[in-house]
């Protein structure tokens, strides 16, 4: 009765129970890391609208304003850094990265901290309040800004102050840090209209690369591998070993017996003559049994390495596949979150298959991209 059809209990409804499983957890892993970036770039938006400043921001603090000049933010724990060898920087641009990569409170190489104090931005100037004194740095006489993509450190070359210097912040902070000081930047520049017209943009963007949820598996989808310990892997395996054994078999040459070219040598010479006339369509005839173990490695240079599939998916050529069939994870290694991606189907150099060509994140986490399956 366990193998009938017409319980909930047979490996069919086992299947699709642990498939709908899958995708669900697939799809909220998805969903959850789209929702923080939709909500982060939503967050930076806002700010840049209405993040304008204010004198009252800088009462209490040693700091003289100019007339006009207002205070965005005061960060307490900043350090003074400099860099020992001489550099050039990137000219200061307006670039927004929402959510960038955890950042480790570190100095980078040849980079040394020789003042601590609080870092005021204003919308003329970024100010240290240190120990040792005071250290300004003027929108207007900025030629270069750099912020560490590893460490919460962002260095600063000015037109009157030959060393490079910086500020060394704490992590957490780091981010709104950064963009407060872009839209600080922006101001003078009278461009904070392009920051928020690029967060526009950005958002826009994000939206298009919303997870959908994925299609319901039947009992009726399930094959045959679904029975097997390791499923699909397990029949790729086997079927890898169908074809290589007998290559092998067939490269490896035949045991020679001791003492069989002696007596080769002791065959009287009539034997000798004879044989070849009578030998010769021997050779060509052996020849093709021993070939035919190899038959079916044709078919595998024909889908270029591809496993075995309903789908006719190689890599090969042909169309790129966008909307990959629903039982392609049953014959290729998908990878995490395969449903929730926007591109077009390729395989990873880990040997996984991802739904991310195309894209500047293709294959992250997979070493990249090794090749586009085709249809």
């Amino acid at each position: 009765m366990a193998d009938t059809e017409s319980t909930g209990s047979t490996w069919r409804y086992t299947w699709a129970r642990k498939q709908n499983e899958r995708r669900q957890r697939t799809f909220r892993e998805a969903e959850r890391a789209w929702r923080q970036r939709d909500d982060e770039l939503r967050r930076l938006r806002t700010l840049a609208v209405d993040l304008h400043g204010s004198v009252a921001a800088g009462h209490g603090l040693p700091l003289e304003l100019a007339p006009g000049e207002v205070v965005f933010w005061a960060l307490p724990a900043a350090q003074l850094v400099e860099v020992r060898h001489a550099t050039v920087l990137p000219a200061p641009d307006l670039t927004v990265e929402p959510l960038p990569a955890p950042l480790r409170h570190r100095l980078p190489d040849g980079v040394r901290a020789t003042d601590a104090g609080v870092a005021v931005i204003t919308n003329r100037r970024l100010v240290l309040l240190g120990g040792r004194g005071r250290r300004d740095w003027a929108y207007g006489k900025m030629t270069g800004l750099s912020h560490d993509p590893a460490a919460p450190v962002s260095l600063i070359q000015v037109l009157d102050r030959r060393r490079t210097c910086g500020l060394l912040v704490p992590p957490t902070a780091a981010a709104d840090f950064r963009f407060t000081l872009t839209l600080a930047f922006a101001d003078a520049i009278e461009q904070r209209a392009a920051v928020i017209a690029q967060l526009d943009e950005l958002i826009a963007e994000h939206e298009q690369t919303q997870p959908f949820r994925p299609a319901i598996a039947t009992p009726g989808q399930a094959r045959l591998t679904g029975r097997i310990p390791g499923g699909r892997r397990t029949v790729a395996v086997a079927a890898a070993l169908a074809l290589v054994v007998p290559a092998v078999l067939f490269e490896s040459d035949p045991p020679v017996s001791p003492g069989s070219d002696v007596a080769a040598a002791a065959t009287p010479v009539p034997a000798r003559v004879a044989a070849p006339r009578a030998a010769a369509p021997a050779p060509s005839a052996a020849a093709k049994p021993r070939r035919s173990p190899a038959a079916p490695a044709p078919s595998a240079e024909l889908r270029c390495g591809a496993p075995t599939n309903p789908m006719g998916y190689d890599f090969c050529g042909g169309e790129r596949v966008r909307r990959p069939d629903h039982r392609i994870c049953d014959f290729f290694d998908c990878a995490q979150n395969f449903w929730a991606a926007r591109g077009y189907l390729v395989q990873c150099r880990d040997g996984a298959v991802s739904l991310t060509g195309g894209r500047r994140e293709a294959c992250a986490g997979h070493r990249g991209v090794r090749r586009t399956v085709f249809s």
